[in-house]
């Protein structure tokens, strides 16, 4: 049986918590340093330099996300987003 070596985070926000914005969503991903950079506005894994580029419906910067480890995902779990909880007003 195949080992996934992906694990399973929960990502959120609460400095932009207006209508049509993201509060958290769960990544599959190999660290908690891809899982801060990751943007749910387009599912993406950014980098610091591009995140301004992409913010409005999620936070400033990386170094307003909160991340928790939430455990290894199944094998069968692609990397990416798994699901976002969207604020739609």
């Amino acid at each position: 049986m195949k080992k996934n070596k992906l694990k399973l985070y929960l990502v959120s926000q609460t400095e932009n918590s207006g209508c049509d914005t993201y509060d958290s969503f769960v990544i599959a991903c190999e660290d908690e340093d891809v899982a801060r950079n990751a943007n749910p506005q387009d599912g993406c894994v950014t980098t610091k330099k591009d995140w301004l580029y992409l913010y409005s419906s999620w936070c400033s910067s990386p170094d307003h996300v909160i991340v928790t480890y939430l455990g290894i995902a199944d094998a069968s779990v692609k990397h990416g987003i798994v699901c976002s909880s969207f604020n739609a007003g």
